[in-house]
This record gives structure tokens, C-alpha cells and sequence, in this order.
């Protein structure tokens, strides 16, 4: 009998689809690129394993520059948001991934740790005031990262928005920025949980510990985004359980309810007092809350490869008016109840020694046998959840540059499974870094590893703020209107402007504090010529870097400053069909009950 001839299914790639692109869904349902050569069905793990790191044929590089009809060198800005619209990275994190990577991104030695250098220099008052202020000028910040990442999921949203809406110049400043920031953040932090580890006076040399912190981070990274986002995902947990339970047990011993007994009260808010150090105070530690948010923004960062940014990216933003309200605030004001700011395990500590956290002094101080050491558990896990993440910002950061032709092609190298190898294989060799702490040099080059990365959120926040403040204005003359927007920030333009000014001023506060630090902790000040440049450069270091490579590409490039009416509003759109699906939400939100509608307001 004659077979009966097969018909063929063509498949486009680039179908019109809400989420078309290379590796979006399509007609059969593929989640991954299509190749034409054979797929051999028997092969074995290893060979599949192997062929996995092969290149993305599907990948390519816009091209550094462009040589225009005068002779002369110039950037292509059209040519890099091409770049970074059609990325191939794997498009396989899920609402709940960012829900958590919002929720505890950024909850690490910032809040477990470095809180205590805080509470240290101003005081609980101080603590409260700037952390709150930092949280304000932040929530403002990610909602209008949300607005833009939700409408233009690109890759590498911080620097190719940048690009974009401000100066190509300014956006290559900015990715090479926000990519030495985590680059220098994996070893600070595989120290951190190296010295962690010392709490219970482990004989075990640090940089064993550094080999198997590396070891774990490295090989979660190189499984793919799906194995960062399932770890971001319990880590985050981990650390949701353990400051909700901080917080419930540190309302219980305020009132009196610890084994050693007595009410608590604010008592230390009387003596040794609110305040320490006066207004000088309040801006270190105003320095030092900005520093302990970094991270938020990966939200906008993993945008690039989420499945369905459109319904799980405003979760997610949303989320972070919880983690400001309960994680930070909440816990922080309980810590400046319970440890005085004058406590001597809170003096001199670094911010990498996990003795020195006030959330573990708290316990101490209760007599709460056990917990002390669960806490520290609790904080060598967002050591390493803030480590993992250093690898993922930093390789999705360099391989953006490169698709917009501003770092090497090479960093653009991504395989069949979505992932940056190449660049994840930088970040990561970057990371051995951390054996620095079985040497006599450690002190000397992570702070000025720390110097580096100290002003990175701080520009990353202050741009994203002004791109979304660009953009507003872009998309009005250009005559669109902002029902037309798949999500608006809460925040709206004044909040961009808000949390633009705020950023200022931590920059203000920063070089205030650089040239006149508070005094030590034994009450001695910084004198001499020597001691206030290292204190300065240490604080401020950043800013020239920045200012250089700004200044270096603009001259080489002559990149313009991007005008509203010339702006590109159409590359990068996923969603086609913006009006019908905003029509059949706002269908579906008409039916949900008021405590629904109260609910999704916020979350």
C-alpha cells in the first residue's frame, strides 16, 4: 500500500505571537531555538551534556561601530537595541522565581551584617530614618524599572536603557559599571561566608572553604538561569523564614519574654541614645542603607528570560513594598530595641564578620541558647544566595554589552541552552579572587575591591530614574498615551524625579562623608594628608572610573545625546497585541472582589 505523503509544518521562528522571538514559544510549542542539522536521539548524557555549550547559531553581535560617509567612527545606537531584542537567552524563569529574586535579592550581609556598622556610627534613630529614606527613593526606582522591563524585556535592561533614552556613551559607562560591581562582589562575598564559618572556631584553613563556596556558586550558574532561579528561590526562603521569625521573637523579647527576662522597651533608645555622631552620622549610615538594597534591580536584569514578563514582572515589583516594609524597617527598628548602638561586638567589626551581626548579638544578648548558631546559618546562605547572584548580574551584564558592540564579541558567546558561557566563565574566574583570604594582603585588596563597587547601585538607580523620566516624555511627544502602557509605575514621573534626587544626594552624603569620615571607634579622628586620600578614593572611587569611561567612549564615538522625538519606542516590544490583552485584564479585574482588588494593588 502507497504511504500517504506527510504534510510538513513550517515553523517560524519569529512568528507574531505575544512572546515571538528566537526562543520564545511557537506554533508546536518550543521553548528553545530549532536547528536544522540532525539531533542524533541515542546520544549519551555526556555527548548531549558536550553539545549543550556549543554556540547559539541564532547568536550574533551588532557591530562596535560604524564608519559613516566622512570617514569618521560612529555608534549605531538603532543597530544595539537590535541587539539586545532578540537576545537568545533562555527564556526559562517563572513568576514565582521572581517573586523571590525580588523578594530577597538583596537581603544578604547588607541587612545581617553591615547593619551593625550602622547602627554603630548614627544610632537606631538614624538606622530607622535612613533605611526608610533608602527604601522610599528605591521602591520609586524599581517601579519604574518595572514600566520600562515590562513594555521593553531586553537584555541587559540597565545599560540598554541608557543607550536608549540618555547617551550610548552614558549606557556603555553604566554596563561596565553595573558589571564590575558584581564582579568584585563574588570573591568580597565567598570571603564573607568563608569567615562566617569561623563563628564556631573552625581549625579548617578559609580557603578550603573559599574552594567549596566557588565550587557551588560556579556550578549553579553553569547548569543554566532555570538552576540560579530554583536556587534564588530557596535561598530566598531561607531568608524569608529567618527574619520572619527574627521579628516575631524579637517582639517577644522586647516585651520581656526572653529567658533572661525583663521589658526592654526602647530603653536604649534613652541611653545611649537615639542619635550618635549627629547629622554626620545619619549620612553614613544614609551611605551605608543604599549600599544594603543593592540588588533589587536584578528584577529588571532577569527580564530578558522570563516567560511571560508582562503578568509576572509587576508581582514582582509590587513585592518590594513588602520586603521594605517587613524585612528591612520592621526588623531593623527591633534590632535598635534590643542591641545598643555603644555594644563593643558591634565596634570595629567589618562588614564580612558574621560575630559582628547585630540580629546574632540580639540572641546573644536574650540568652537564646542555639540560635545564635541558626542564625549565622541563615547568613553564610545569603552570603552565597549574594555570590550567585554576583555571577548572573555580572555575565548577562558583559554579554549585552557585547551584543550592543560594547565590550568584546567574545562575551556574546551563548549556547544552545541560553547561557552567557563565556561570560559566565569571566565572572566566574574572577571569583578565586577570594583566596586572597589565606593571605596577609586580604585587609588591603578587598577594600579597595569594595572602593570599586561602593558607588555602582547609586549610579545603576539614579540612571534608571532618569530613563524612565526620559522615556515618559518620549512616549508622550511621540504621541502614544499612557493607556497604552502594558504596566505604569505607582510611582509615576515625580517618583522617578524623587528617587533621582535621593540618589544625588547619597552621592553628596558619600563625598561629605569621603573627605570627612566619622571619627573611630575609640573616638580618635582620620588626620593626615595620607590617611584622608585613601579614606576619600576608598568612598569615592567609583565616580572617576565611571567619569572616565564615559568620557573616553563619548570622545571616540561622538555618541549624541538622545533627543525625545528621535528615540526608538518599537524595538524590543514583545507583546503585539498590547490593547486586546490590556482589554480582556481590565475585563477580568472588573470581576475580582474588593480584597482581591485591595491585594493586587500592592502585591
Amino acid at each position: 500500500m502507497a504511504q500517504e505523503p506527510v504534510q510538513e509544518t513550517k515553523i517560524d521562528l519569529f512568528m507574531s505571537s505575544p512572546e515571538s522571538s528566537s526562543l520564545g514559544s511557537n506554533g508546536v510549542g518550543h521553548t528553545q531555538p530549532i536547528y536544522d542539522e540532525p539531533v542524533e536521539p541515542r546520544a549519551s548524557i555526556p555527548r548531549r551534556i558536550i553539545n549543550s555549550y556549543r554556540r547559539d547559531p541564532l547568536s550574533r553581535v551588532t557591530p562596535p561601530g560604524v564608519i559613516g560617509a566622512n570617514g569618521a567612527v560612529f555608534y549605531d545606537a538603532e543597530a544595539a537595541a537590535r541587539g539586545t531584542e532578540k537576545s537568545p537567552l533562555a527564556r526559562e524563569l517563572k513568576g514565582r522565581h521572581l517573586q523571590m529574586i525580588a523578594i530577597g535579592g538583596s537581603i544578604g550581609t547588607g541587612l545581617f551584617v553591615a547593619s551593625g556598622k550602622s547602627l554603630s556610627n548614627g544610632g537606631p534613630a538614624s538606622v530607622l530614618i535612613a533605611y526608610s529614606l533608602i527604601g522610599a527613593m528605591l521602591f520609586c526606582t524599581v517601579q519604574a524599572l518595572g514600566e520600562m522591563a515590562v513594555l521593553f524585556p531586553v537584555a541587559g535592561s540597565f545599560s540598554a536603557y541608557s543607550t536608549r533614552f540618555l547617551d550610548p556613551a552614558w549606557g556603555f559607562a553604566m554596563g561596565w559599571n553595573y558589571a564590575m560591581q558584581w564582579l568584585v562582589v563574588l570573591p568580597l562575598e565567598i570571603v564573607a561566608a568563608a569567615i562566617t564559618v569561623n563563628y564556631w572556631n573552625s581549625n579548617i584553613s578559609p580557603a578550603a572553604w573559599v574552594a567549596i563556596f566557588l565550587t557551588i556558586i560556579i556550578s549553579i550558574n553553569l547548569c543554566g538561569v532555570r538552576a540560579y532561579g530554583e536556587a534564588e528561590f530557596v535561598f530566598s526562603i531561607v531568608k524569608v523564614i529567618a527574619v520572619t521569625g527574627f521579628i516575631i521573637l524579637g517582639i517577644i523579647l522586647d516585651i520581656g519574654g526572653g529567658p533572661n527576662g525583663g521589658y526592654i522597651g526602647g530603653k536604649y533608645w534613652l541611653n545611649p541614645g537615639a542619635f550618635h555622631n549627629g547629622f554626620k552620622g545619619l549620612c553614613s549610615v544614609f551611605v551605608t542603607a543604599a549600599f544594603a538594597f543593592a540588588g533589587t534591580e536584578l528584577v529588571g536584569l532577569a527580564a530578558a528570560e522570563t516567560a511571560n514578563p508582562r503578568k509576572s514582572l509587576p508581582t514582582a515589583v509590587k513585592q518590594v513594598f513588602w520586603r521594605i516594609a517587613l524585612f528591612y524597617v520592621v526588623s531593623l527598628t527591633l534590632v535598635g530595641l534590643l542591641v545598643p548602638y555603644n555594644d563593643p561586638r558591634l565596634i570595629g567589626s567589618s562588614a564580612s564578620d558574621a560575630k559582628a551581626s547585630p540580629f546574632v548579638i540580639a540572641i546573644q544578648n536574650a540568652g537564646v541558647s542555639g540560635l545564635d548558631s541558626v542564625m549565622n546559618v541563615v547568613i553564610m546562605i545569603a552570603v552565597l544566595s549574594v555570590g550567585n547572584s554576583s555571577i548572573y548580574g555580572s555575565s548577562r551584564t558583559l554579554a549585552a554589552l557585547a551584543e550592543q558592540g560594547q565590550a568584546p564579541k567574545i562575551f556574546a558567546y551563548i549556547d544552545r541552552k541560553g547561557r552567557p558561557l563565556v561570560a559566565i566563565l569571566f565572572g566566574s574566574a574572577l571569583g578565586f579572587l577570594a583566596f586572597l583570604a589565606a593571605s596577609d594582603k586580604e585587609e588591603q585588596a578587598f577594600l579597595w575591591m569594595q572602593a570599586l563597587s561602593g558607588l555602582s547601585s547609586i549610579f545603576t538607580w539614579g540612571s534608571i530614574c532618569l530613563c524612565h523620566i526620559r522615556f515618559r516624555r518620549a512616549w508622550v511627544k511621540q504621541g502614544h498615551t499612557l493607556d497604552q502602557l502594558a504596566f505604569r509605575s505607582q510611582a509615576g514621573v515625580l517618583g522617578s524625579w524623587l528617587g533621582f534626587l535621593l540618589n544625588v544626594l547619597v552621592l553628596i552624603a558619600q563625598f561629605w562623608t569621603g573627605i570627612a569620615p566619622v571619627p573611630n571607634e575609640d573616638g580618635t579622628r582620620v588626620t593626615g594628608a595620607a590617611a584622608l586620600t585613601e579614606n576619600f578614593f576608598a568612598a569615592y572611587l567609583a565616580m572617576p572610573i565611571v567619569l572616565l569611561f564615559y568620557i573616553v567612549y563619548k570622545i571616540l564615538y561622538k555618541t549624541p545625546f538622545m533627543r525625545s522625538m528621535d528615540m526608538d519606542l518599537q524595538t524590543g516590544v514583545r507583546e503585539l497585541d498590547l490593547r486586546a490583552t490590556l482589554i480582556e485584564e481590565k475585563a477580568e479585574r472588573a470581576q475580582w472582589p474588593k480584597w482581591k482588588k485591595s491585594y493586587k494593588l500592592f502585591c
